[in-house]
């Protein structure tokens, strides 16, 4: 869940990537940028140059060939084999492999590889059998002037082996040439002997100025007891570190298993803190790319880091586990592709990821809303790699004022709305509950109504684990908001979606329980932990992301869909082991109250609810009960008390009741599954439109309903509730009376 606020920013296409790929890195800077010289034809790699000069190539080959029939013609004299070669012979065929080696260069290997790599190999050999095919040819018709054929055969497989060793001698004097020597270089035990380790050994030797140098690897696997990678062996398993560090002297770790689980990690660190050694991480393919944001103070991007500049230092992320989301890119993209989407709280932590996220698969407009102006200026810096702050797709506004979302609405007309703006501490709703009302519910409920009167096809509420089983102001409030959600999808035709995705505490986000341990760290304060036993859910930013988008296309109107994350994690010891990798070994932990509102461990899942996941591994599908709409005049009715002054206790009390109501009595819609949905009466979604919204609205949603919907009737009057809000309504007079 993200902070109040409004939406995303909305870069347009400009920033929108394609749907099936991710964003693409940033292109090298043109020759004339890098100096004068033929310099594309010597790329750098890793800070290596592994082309020869233009032409080197051709003319070592060449030379190769030539040597080759020489020595193929000695050995044939030397041997006194019969039709012996004559010397014009010799120098005949010597002078065509040339040119025929010269002509294989152009149209075979020229710009196909890079010099003395695996890949420059399938070419080298295809140029030496069709030159050796040429020459047999050419022996065949010359009436001897050629050497023999048996001769032109053998001088192919002798060119071949030159070719070959000539690579690799070059290829293990450039290696040695570059990597680290002296007492700047780090000894590096590398953990994994798979891609990522072979990548990492690779970066290590490339990297003329890498500060480390690899002299082990170590991996699990029985099947690479024996494997060398570049030279550096693999001397054991990674519970032999402590051995392989006295043997090898190494100073430094490196963690090179990007799939490594949070107990291999954990492993590794209190075994390398034991023996004294720094760890290092290689990142993982989508942190390289900028697509999973990391938890570390800002740092140049690992795009704009060279070589081994991208090892970075272990994250709380790493011990608690990175876990591969797999998503269906295309369903993704049928549903966001060429729409107008809008974005609350797009300053927010999750606001702002997902306006990443949405805008790699190209919308029509992305509009960001939010009521900070610092969080919008840096989500279109992150976006546009600008931040001119006068795009129209750029909003700043607060939901709460009246007429900003119908204002908002009108000009955008989006297809679809992330509403990821919400007020989310605790322990403030708890203080200031009608705070948590007009943001969290009234907001919600207005948003709610735009985009039914708005044609939005699809509308996803981004809720929390406190809405399960509330115990809390927080709670309650993103508990009517599901219900309210849930109202709303079920009174729409199926084809249009309203749904809720919940999930709990992000980590790294605005305000997060590890902002508050570093800021304690760094001013010398105890850590603060609630209590011993108390356990939180955390997902990283990216994985939680990825599954809101992902839930677009697969939830059902009126559906709440939950993510899987995990197992809790106890937070004294997340605590302790934030410290430890802040640098504070034994840090002091204070305990202090469980405040009002909070849960020993939180739940995913609240009474009744079953945990069903029929189409993703990873996400659930809960039915949730529908409040009655006719709620909408209670809210609209205490959103006056609450901006007249404080309505604590009143609000308080409504929220509670309401979040509990039961669900209207009403018999089954089915959508096109067949699976049975529950309507909220003959007002459906009119009701939502009608009397409560217009009367802050002066009118401007009920005209727009009847524009789009020519011959229904459109009330400007509040629809007749329904019997289930007598408790909710019950609650307001009885907390009336006695505020």
């Amino acid at each position: 869940m993200v902070e109040h606020g409004a939406a995303p920013t909305a870069p347009g296409t400009r920033t929108a990537q394609p749907s099936t790929t991710p964003p693409a890195p940033p292109e090298p800077p043109a020759p004339a940028e890098r100096g004068a010289g033929p310099q594309w034809r010597e790329r750098e790699i890793g800070g290596s140059r592994l082309h020869l000069p233009h032409g080197a190539t051709a003319a070592l080959d060449s030379a190769m060939w030539a040597l080759a029939v020489m020595i193929v013609a000695a050995l044939s004299l030397t041997a006194g084999i019969d039709a012996r070669p004559e010397g014009l012979g010799v120098t005949l065929t010597a002078l065509l492999s040339v040119v025929l080696q010269v002509t294989g260069y152009l149209v075979f290997l020229r710009g196909r590889a890079r010099f003395a790599t695996i890949d420059e190999i399938p070419s080298v050999l295809l140029t030496d059998v069709v030159i050796a095919v040429a020459l047999s040819a050419a022996s065949g018709i010359s009436a001897g002037l050629l050497l023999p054929l048996r001769d032109t055969i053998l001088s192919g497989g002798a060119a071949l082996t030159l070719h070959l060793a000539c690579r690799w001698l070059y290829l293990r004097v450039v290696e040695m040439r570059q990597r680290p020597v002296g007492k700047r270089a780090r000894r590096t035990i590398v953990m994994g002997a798979g891609h990522g380790g072979a990548a990492a050994i690779s970066l290590m030797q490339d990297d003329t100025s890498s500060s480390y140098t690899p002299v082990a690897l170590l991996d699990d696997d029985p099947a690479k007891r024996h494997l060398r990678l570049s030279g550096v062996r693999v001397l054991g398993p990674w519970r032999s570190l402590a051995q392989v560090a006295r043997e090898t002297n190494a100073d430094l770790v490196l963690l090179a298993v990007p799939s490594a689980s949070p107990d291999q990690v954990d492993g590794v660190v209190t075994r390398a803190r034991e023996l004294g050694l720094e760890i290092r991480v290689m990142p993982g393919t989508e942190e390289l790319m900028g697509l999973a944001p990391s938890l570390a103070p800002a740092q140049p991007s690992a795009l704009a880091q060279r070589g081994t500049g991208i090892f970075r230092p272990l994250e709380i992320s790493d011990l608690l586990g990175r876990r591969a989301i797999d998503t269906d890119v295309d369903a993704i993209a049928s549903y966001l592709t060429g729409e107008r989407v809008l974005v609350t709280g797009a300053g927010g932590s999750i606001g702002a990821q997902l306006c990443h996220e949405i805008a790699r698969y190209r919308p029509e407009r992305l509009i960001l809303v939010d009521r900070d102006e610092s969080a919008l200026h840096a989500v279109q810096l992150s976006l546009d790699g600008e931040a001119m702050l006068d795009s129209p797709d750029l909003v700043l506004g607060d939901l709460r004022t009246p007429g900003l979302i119908n204002a908002l609405f009108d000009e955008a007309r989006p297809t679809i709305v992330f509403h990821a703006a919400a007020l989310k501490h605790l322990t403030l709703t708890e203080r200031f509950p009608e705070e948590a009302f007009l943001t969290n519910v009234a907001a919600t409920r207005d948003l709610l109504a735009a985009a039914t009167s708005h044609d939005v096809r699809l509308f996803i509420n981004i809720s929390t684990d406190k809405a399960a089983d509330p115990t809390s102001v927080l709670g309650y409030s993103k508990r009517i908001a599901e219900r309210l959600t849930a109202a709303v999808g079920r009174s729409l035709p199926p084809e249009r979606r309203f749904i809720s995705v919940r999930f709990g505490n992000v980590l790294g986000s605005r305000g997060s329980v590890l902002h508050t341990f570093a800021s304690q760290l760094e001013r010398g304060l105890p850590l603060t932990v609630t209590d011993p036993r108390m356990e939180r859910f955390f997902m990283s930013i990216n994985e939680a992301c990825q599954l809101v988008l992902q839930a677009g296309a697969l939830g059902r109107s009126g559906e709440v869909l939950v993510l899987d994350m995990g197992e809790p994690h106890n937070i004294e010891s997340l605590a302790r082991r934030f410290a430890a990798l802040m640098g504070y070994d034994e840090p002091q932990v204070a305990y202090t109250r469980v405040r009002p509102g909070e849960k020993m461990t939180e739940s995913l899942f609240g009474a009744g609810e079953d945990d069903r996941r029929p189409w993703h591994p990873l996400i659930s599908h809960v039915d949730v009960a529908a409040l009655p709409l006719g709620i909408l005049t209670d809210i609209d009715d205490l959103r006056a008390r609450s901006e007249w002054g404080r309505q604590g206790e009143l609000v308080r009390r409504w929220m509670t009741d309401t979040s509990q109501a039961p669900a209207p009595a009403t018999g089954p819609r089915t959508d096109g599954a067949g699976d049975a949905m529950i309507a909220d009466g003959p007002e459906g979604a009119e009701a939502l439109v009608s009397g409560p919204l217009a009367a802050r609205s002066a009118g401007t949603q009920a005209i727009a309903l009847a524009s789009r919907q020519p011959g229904r009737p459109v009330s400007t009057q509040s629809s007749t509730p329904h019997p289930g809000a007598s408790a909710a309504r019950g609650a307001v007079e009885r907390a009336g009376a006695t505020a």
